[in-house]
């Protein structure tokens, strides 16, 4: 890091203050935007936040934040999707500042449909490190990161369903589940970049694994399906299975100090019970804690029973958050099941999927077929 700083200049980026200090203590923890417009300070900033070393490590410091999403019309009659992070991270924050929108894209209208009668959407497929996996009215596939403006289609992937996006640990490249309707239970494993087909390599029940977004724990994807966890290996590229601590339909898994965690509904649907994995190769669960759920206060707000498919337990500001989504609201609550804010996003709809915002810039874009940086389909 050393080195790294010593590069930026003989001229401290900011007087009185060791470089050093300046990168690695101040300008990683910055927001993607603003380390952009640091940029515009002067070739040695430049130079200083553009370093892999510097971007990994930004990237490493960003929150991992809950996405909403909402459609809306566009004058030429195409329909733009807004990428909206919910930031669960303060208490006092106004509701404004909890939700931004960081990048709107735009699906133009389909030429062998008039703009009034057909309107073709973005759909929110996948998120890791940063990229998101859209498709275009679930038949057309994509690429994008929002924080640098990078968009590609995918096009050896068109006809296919995304599943999941993650990091082939071996060679540090992207990889894709995908799966197609046609061919009941099958898998394939497609290379971000490649221009070789996806490859098949399993039959699981592909349909059991969109329902949620697999959680990455230790190198594998993980889904809670029902009474057991399906596992995959992200280096075999392989799919195995184990012991869940309780049958139910949609709970939801989650990383609580370096252990994998499952968060779900009691019978009676009151309160919270989280488990804990305390010795993961030998698949035995541990009971942490029940968290009693301020029902009466929720249903005041939406009218409306909710369920496991709209709960996530997220690190919060020194705790854990539990955070329901229902009805087009959203609900905080300590870990002590206490309803710490309430909100009611306008138009916005709720995702079970984070980002955790990145500048590194990829190799595969440059490489895919109708890649575009800054450009359409970003507006």
């Amino acid at each position: 890091m050393a080195i790294m700083a010593d590069a930026a200049g003989a001229t401290p980026l900011l007087p009185g203050l060791p470089d050093e200090i300046a990168i690695w203590e101040i300008l990683v923890r910055l927001p993607p935007k603003s380390v952009l417009r640091c940029r515009a300070v002067s070739p040695a900033w430049r130079r200083a936040t553009s370093t892999r070393d510097f971007l990994q490590s930004h990237h490493a410091r960003q929150p991992a934040l809950l996405l909403q999403y909402t459609h809306s019309r566009v004058a030429d009659g195409g329909a733009s999707l807004d990428i909206v992070p919910f930031d669960h991270r303060s208490r006092v924050a106004a509701a404004a500042d909890r939700f931004q929108c960081i990048a709107r894209l735009e699906a133009a209208p389909n030429i062998y449909h008039a703009p009034n009668f057909y309107s073709p959407c973005f759909y929110l497929e996948a998120s890791c490190d940063g990229l998101l996996v859209l498709s275009i009215d679930f038949d057309d596939v994509c690429i994008c990161n929002p924080a640098t403006r990078q968009f590609a289609p995918l096009l050896q992937v068109r006809g296919f369903m995304p599943v999941e996006l993650y990091p082939h640990p071996s060679t540090g490249e992207y990889h894709m589940l995908l799966y197609r309707e046609e061919d009941q239970g099958a898998i394939y494993v497609f290379r971000v970049g490649s221009s070789q087909p996806p490859r098949h390599i399993g039959c699981p029940d592909p349909h059991e694994l969109e329902d949620c977004p697999g959680l990455l724990f230790h190198g594998s994807l993980h889904w809670y399906i029902g009474n057991r966890i399906v596992v995959f290996d992200t280096a075999a590229e392989s799919f195995r299975q184990i012991r869940a601590p309780v049958a139910r339909d949609h709970a939801r898994l989650f990383e609580l100090d370096d252990m994998l965690g499952a968060l779900s509904l009691n019978d009676e649907d009151t309160a919270v019970d989280i488990w804990v994995m305390q010795d993961y190769q030998g698949e035995v669960w541990d009971f942490k804690r029940r968290v009693e759920l301020p029902v009466a206060e929720i249903m005041d707000h939406c009218q409306y029973y909710f369920h496991e498919e709209g709960m996530m337990l997220v690190p919060g500001d020194g705790e854990l958050v539990v955070l329901i989504g229902c009805n087009g609201w959203l609900f905080q609550l300590d870990a002590d099941g206490k309803l710490i804010a309430s909100f009611q996003p306008r138009c916005l709809s709720s995702t079970l999927y984070v980002l955790k915002q990145t500048l590194v810039q990829h190799t595969f874009f440059p490489a895919l077929e109708g890649y575009v940086v800054n450009a359409s389909p970003f507006i």
